[in-house]
């Protein structure tokens, strides 16, 4: 089931309205076996280029999207848990910048991606419908534990036609 459109900040529509399925569990665990052939297939010397000055390389990309899937299943695991604080929003560029992600290997990137998607995964799995329906407070915005799965999904599926429109065409 699709979040309602209370269940998350407008600016998120723009992600969750991208994703063809209602089955957010399906989708994930499909993203995380297309996009890992897709970084598995970039060589590493392809991996610190950007598409244009000021952008981000692509192993910055996949930096961001690690980053920014942890964050929200945290948040996702604390509104699910009972959390009634509100939980901080990111400032993206400024945790790029400050990860150096153009440091790594990109291998090593992709191997973080994989294994967090995973554990996301055993996780997500585990909440039930009541877990789902919780809400809380992230980013001084109200929303739903199943409408942070859908962005986490939506907002990956940004950044990769970005990367293959951008980056690898």
């Amino acid at each position: 089931m699709r979040p309602s459109k209370n269940d998350y900040a407008v600016y998120y529509h723009k992600y969750i309205q991208e994703l063809e399925s209602d089955n957010i569990l399906e989708t994930l665990e499909k993203q995380l076996n297309e996009n890992l052939e897709l970084f598995n297939s970039i060589p590493e010397e392809k991996a610190n280029t950007s598409y244009d000055v000021g952008k981000w390389s692509i192993k910055e990309l996949l930096g961001h999207m690690v980053d920014t899937e942890r964050i929200f299943a945290y948040r996702a695991l604390c509104i699910a848990r009972g959390e009634k604080q509100s939980l901080p929003g990111m400032e993206q560029d400024d945790y790029v910048k400050e990860a150096e992600f153009n440091k790594r290997s990109f291998k090593s990137l992709v191997d973080e991606y994989g294994l967090l998607r995973n554990s996301n995964l055993v996780l997500f799995y585990s909440f039930g419908e009541k877990e789902l329906n919780k809400r809380g407070t992230a980013n001084n915005s109200d929303v739903t534990v199943r409408a942070i799965l859908f962005i986490i999904a939506g907002h990956e599926l940004h950044h990769i036609k970005i990367l293959k429109e951008r980056y690898l065409n």
